[in-house]
């Protein structure tokens, strides 16, 4: 049997969750969408929270904006960020985060301010993420993967940021993509396919795409398919940090650069991610405005991925929060209206 932990696997249970055997094979048909949940984390205390939309203009966050799941509970390093879900062709629902506390010291986690030396890994520096699994939102199974004890090059990892996943049509696979470099050095971005448990990488980690040459990072991705075209939107950090778009006719690249997409905002912001209206031919492209005081979510639109069109922030524009703010890093899936109700009823 060839080795199939090329990583340190740790499974847990974050919350009781039953035991599914069979795959269910159900399409996830539009027509039977009517919300939208948007996951982010917070600064403040490095857990996943939870907000719903039922018209995808006004956001109001589950639990009070208490976190829904502790980041002490199921990460490493005891604290997540930047959660991504995404929503499968099997009916599960699927969870990445990077395992990284910012803030560890401070919080009496660890004695240092990063995990390993900073001198040699850099700011913000982590082995892994944690990877999540459910059937009805609420209960969700938990995986630590830690890219370090893949060895070979993989045991000087600097960082592994902003998982994301996404459905391989072709390969009949979840492909998992991150941000991540070797110590210090140039990030780029790198996928591999998970099984459908999501517990093991069924092989090594492959580049995806870095900027020309590897001259600058390039960090954050989000693919979104629309007939035939993959579109990889991604943050650029040729000078400030700035939002970029790339296309592909297969999912694993190459990745052309394209300079048409626009979002208004000059300072730096991140964490691209696109999401499609219910019943509309139009798109939005959500980022993390993190250098502006609190921290925002700006919006874009496109209904042709060629032509955008800036929608302003929340609260600053069409797009609303009633009870939340200071929101980082965040993604949005569509959901049907009983699964809405199902989760405003069990965090209220």
């Amino acid at each position: 049997m060839r080795k199939k932990l090329y990583f340190l696997l740790a499974c847990c249970l974050c919350l009781t969750m039953p035991s599914f055997a069979k795959k269910n094979q159900a399409v996830n048909n539009e027509k039977n969408m009517a919300a939208y949940l948007m996951v982010y984390h917070k600064d403040a205390d490095h857990g996943l929270h939870m907000a719903i939309s039922y018209d995808g203009y006004a956001f109001h966050a589950l639990n009070k904006d208490s976190a829904i799941i502790d980041g002490a509970k199921i990460a490493n390093q005891k604290g997540i960020r930047d959660p991504h879900i995404y929503r499968a062709p099997n009916g599960y629902f699927y969870l990445a985060m990077t395992d990284l506390h910012v803030f560890g010291q401070r919080e009496g986690y660890r004695d240092t301010q990063w995990e390993r030396d900073g001198e040699r890994y850099g700011w913000g520096n982590n082995k892994g993420l944690v990877l999540m699994r459910s059937r009805d939102l609420i209960h969700w199974s938990c995986t630590r993967l830690n890219f370090q004890e893949l060895g070979g090059e993989w045991s000087e990892v600097g960082c592994v940021w902003a998982p994301e996943i996404v459905y391989d049509t072709q390969a009949g696979k979840l492909m998992l993509h991150f941000t991540s470099r070797k110590g210090k050095g140039i990030n780029r971005i790198y996928y591999v396919y998970m099984n459908d448990e999501f517990t093991q990488m069924e092989s090594l980690p492959k580049l995806l795409f870095e900027a020309p040459e590897g001259k600058y990072s390039v960090i954050d991705s989000d693919i979104m398919e629309h007939d035939g075209i993959f579109h990889l939107y991604y943050v650029s950090h040729e000078s400030t940090a700035t939002i970029k778009h790339a296309t592909a006719t297969n999912i694993t690249g190459p990745y052309r650069m394209d300079d048409n997409y626009y979002d208004g905002v000059r300072r730096g912001h991140e964490a691209p991610n696109c999401w499609k209206r219910i019943g509309q031919d139009c798109w939005v492209v959500m980022h993390d405005n993190y250098r502006i005081n609190p921290h925002n979510f700006g919006f874009t639109e496109t209904r042709d991925f060629i032509h955008y069109t800036p929608i302003g922030n929340f609260d600053k524009g069409v797009m609303t929060r009633s009870n939340f703010s200071e929101q980082k890093h965040g993604a949005v899936i569509q959901i049907s209206k009983k699964e809405a109700r199902r989760l405003e009823k069990r965090w209220p």
